[in-house]
């Protein structure tokens, strides 16, 4: 027993200071395990053991990672800021009190669909409600509805249509939480009973956030993720206390997508983030799905775009989702061809182009009060020297400000429009 509690307090430690989908923590807790890989990050000054250090290339070469990523010192350079403020079991007692827990990869409902993802699975999965987490071991009864956060009428009344006739087949709904198609989603499962058999503590649907389950986010969908908490299930890979970031984001599609037998993208555009979940699923070789519409709505173009390139098949309604469930023939992305659709977007953003690396960095500079190189560096998990050279490469495009001792984030083509904000 004490065993298995060192166990857990070694990885809601690590899910605290290693970022999502940070493969060099993956690596380093498969060769020591997370007890001792803990220890390390929190007590070992210097260069790394170099025993280690060829160890964990070795596996991160294995798992095609790139060479610049197989540094171990350069791992342990950026958890040591967030690792000596960790708290691992103040974490712990705050989600019991949230009645909620922690899941490892040793218990028995940890996500079977999360084989697909090797290195880049999760530490470990902090869950937050009062359903039955047994239902996260079972990936043929969970379906992906994902889609854009500007939704239109169109899109929410499909997607509820589709969410409340797979929940009366027994399927639980997974989404992200999100304004539009996801929020719709989650409503639809909530709206319907259980289906007979399935026992009172299955929940119809489940959330999987991209911060801390300690607060609901959006804030405008609170009233929304509260009733999930009440009555299904909500999941996150970080730790509490943990803020929502565009990296946090990104990879919280990995998890959707590998939990799930199916995704359905139900309207989406061009570039919606909803595609990446579904690009997820089909590298994982699961079924993806798309819904059509007007050939002159940019809110679905982004589902043409996966049906036109074979990337997903075209659905309906539920009943063409539980096909797609039962089928063998597994869909293969091909490439891309020209763009002549007046409804594709090709609008850049500040961020495009921008390495791992500083996308971190940027997800951590505040919009007025300036933060220093140390406060980055622990809130983005970057050592100093990655912190100082991302500066630099950011002050050149304009993205960043000093201020005083500290810097603040710059908007050279103005500060984005927030879509999906809730209909009145």
């Amino acid at each position: 027993m004490e065993q298995q509690q060192q166990e857990i307090i070694a990885r809601a430690a690590l899910t605290r200071i290693v970022e999502p989908n940070d493969q060099t923590g993956s690596a380093l807790v498969a060769i020591l395990g997370a007890v001792e890989a803990y220890k390390m990050i929190q007590n070992h000054s210097g260069p790394a053991p170099a025993h280690t250090q060829q160890q964990v290339a070795d596996l991160l070469e294995a798992h095609g990672a790139i060479r610049t990523n197989m540094r171990l010192d350069a791992g342990l350079e950026r958890w040591r800021a967030r690792a000596s403020i960790a708290n691992p079991q103040a974490d712990l007692q705050l989600i019991k009190n949230l009645q909620g827990g922690i899941l490892t990869p040793g218990d028995e409902n940890w996500p079977q669909g999360f084989e697909a993802l090797g290195l880049a699975a999760p530490l470990a999965l902090w869950y937050r409600g009062r359903a039955d987490t047994s239902i996260l071991h079972q990936p043929n009864t969970l379906v992906a509805i994902v889609g854009s956060r500007d939704a239109t009428e169109y899109g929410r009344t499909i997607t509820a249509e589709i969410a409340a006739g797979l929940v009366r087949k027994g399927i639980c709904i997974i989404s992200g939480g999100a304004y539009g198609i996801d929020a719709k989603a989650h409503e639809a499962a909530l709206a319907e009973e259980s289906p007979l058999g399935t026992g009172s503590s299955r929940p119809n649907t489940i959330a999987v956030m991209a911060g801390g389950l300690d607060r609901f986010y959006p804030a405008g969908n609170e009233d929304l993720l509260y009733r999930v908490h009440r009555e299904a299930l909500l999941i996150a890979e970080v730790a509490p206390g943990t803020t929502p970031t565009r990296w946090r984001f990104l990879q919280r599609n990995r998890l959707i997508a590998a939990l799930c037998a199916a995704t359905i993208v139900t309207e989406a555009r061009w570039r919606s983030g909803a595609l990446s979940t579904a690009h997820h699923a089909t590298e994982m070789g699961r079924e993806v799905g798309a819904v059509p519409g007007s050939v002159y709505s940019a809110n679905s173009a982004g589902c043409h775009r996966l049906i036109r390139e074979g990337a997903a098949a075209l659905i309906t309604d539920a009943a063409e989702v539980l096909e797609l469930i039962n089928s063998n023939a597994n869909m293969v992305a091909s490439t891309p061809g020209g763009e002549t659709n007046p409804t594709k977007e090709s609008e850049t953003t500040d961020y495009d182009g921008l390495a791992i690396q500083d996308l971190l960095l940027l997800d951590a500079l505040p919009n007025r009060t300036a933060r220093t190189i140390d406060e980055l560096s622990t809130l983005a998990g970057l050592g100093i020297g990655s912190i100082l050279g991302g500066l630099t490469r950011l002050t050149t495009r304009g993205l960043v400000e000093q201020r005083g001792e500290g810097w603040i984030r710059r908007y050279p083509h103005g500060k984005p429009q927030q879509l999906g904000r809730p209909n009145p």
